[in-house]
């Protein structure tokens, strides 16, 4: 019997490993659980790690889906009982659930991690199905031709490859990275696709093309724990950290993307950075809930400063215009999101 293992967040930066045990009850609690399960943990693979072993660290990898999420990736791509479709991998969850929609001959499931599509595949094997597994950066050339392309890592740009990859008349769906944006774009017969940003939400990890993700530079993160920066000031808002509201994020994140966030708790002081590869940093602390935080800014762009310009919209126009803009996608990937007055070039 496959018995589910996963990376659980201890709070302070380690992961320990959890073990679904032998007990079938107890092996469908984990397995189909409504949650994500962190399965990969920079190189670390769970099914590959020992009991009791706990990691001091990392940025999650790969992960097991949440169920009603994967289900409704697959309703926005609105798959048809014809449909030639390409799945991103991962544990093969979701792989499995378009096998049992088509059929495992009209399925390709696509991964970088060649460790990840063998143990999928053997994992869908226990239950019959064989789809088309590849070992395959999803960025860049795809293995065939595909009515829906449904992807569960996210991209800031649409890689040239779907577009060249997709039939006329076909669908993709992924997400925009670094945000809570789904992505849904039908083809065009000039090779470019529209479509639209869903009233709908999801976040799913960045695409990788290595073993893990790039680090951010050590010496912004130094400067940006306790340095006083070149820009303070006292917050008209009380303190937000932007994972926690997914608007307000995904406009951050279409501005000044590659955003990493951190927070920190002390009693009742609580204290947030946003940080960025080209060195910019904020941090900003408060002593309770309702009080205002005073911020300290450094680098090339302000980046506290502009998430109050995005609240003051917020609050001005009492909604962001991010859910339901209208996207255009270009032949060469870049797409354009647009609201009313609003619009934003990826």
């Amino acid at each position: 019997m496959f018995v589910p293992r996963w990376w659980e967040n201890q709070g302070d930066g380690s992961w320990a490993l959890r073990t679904g045990d032998e007990d079938e009850e107890a092996w469908l609690a984990a397995a189909y659980s409504d949650q994500s399960l962190t399965t990969q943990v920079g190189t670390h693979h769970a099914d590959r790690a020992n009991d009791g072993d706990v990691l001091d660290g990392g940025v999650p990898t790969s992960s097991s889906t949440l169920p009603s999420l994967v289900v409704r990736m697959y309703r926005h791509a609105m798959i048809a009982d014809d449909h030639q479709l390409l799945v991103t991998t991962g544990t093969g969850y979701g792989t499995a659930l378009a096998c049992a929609r088509l059929g495992a001959e009209n399925v390709t499931s696509i991964d970088n991690d060649e460790h990840l599509v063998t143990s999928a595949g053997d994992r869908l094997g226990l239950i019959g199905e064989r789809p088309n597994l590849e070992v395959c950066d999803i960025t860049g050339p795809l293995p065939g031709r595909y009515d829906r392309i449904v992807s569960t890592v996210s991209v800031r740009l649409i890689p040239v490859s779907w577009l060249q990859a997709l039939r006329p008349g076909g669908r993709l769906v992924t997400t925009i990275a670094g945000t809570g944006l789904i992505l849904t774009a039908d083809k065009q017969t000039d090779g470019s696709a529209v479509g639209q940003i869903e009233w709908d939400r999801a976040g799913f990890m960045r695409t990788r093309h290595g073993d893990d993700y790039e680090r951010l530079d050590e010496d912004t993160w130094k400067g940006a724990a306790d340095g006083e920066g070149e820009h303070t000031f006292t917050s008209r808002y009380p303190l937000l950290y932007p994972e926690d509201a997914w608007d307000v994020m995904s406009m951050l994140e279409l501005q000044l993307p590659g955003l990493l966030y951190r927070q920190d708790q002390d009693g009742e002081s609580r204290t947030v950075w946003l940080l960025h590869p080209d060195g910019s940093w904020a941090r900003a602390t408060a002593g309770g809930f309702l009080d205002s935080p005073v911020v300290h800014e450094s680098g090339p762009q302000r980046l506290w400063s502009e998430m109050d310009r995005i609240r003051n919209r917020l609050n001005r126009s009492g909604a962001l215009p991010v859910y339901g803009a209208r996207v255009s996608i270009d032949p060469d990937g870049s797409a354009t999101l647009s609201r009313g007055s609003w619009s934003q070039r990826l």
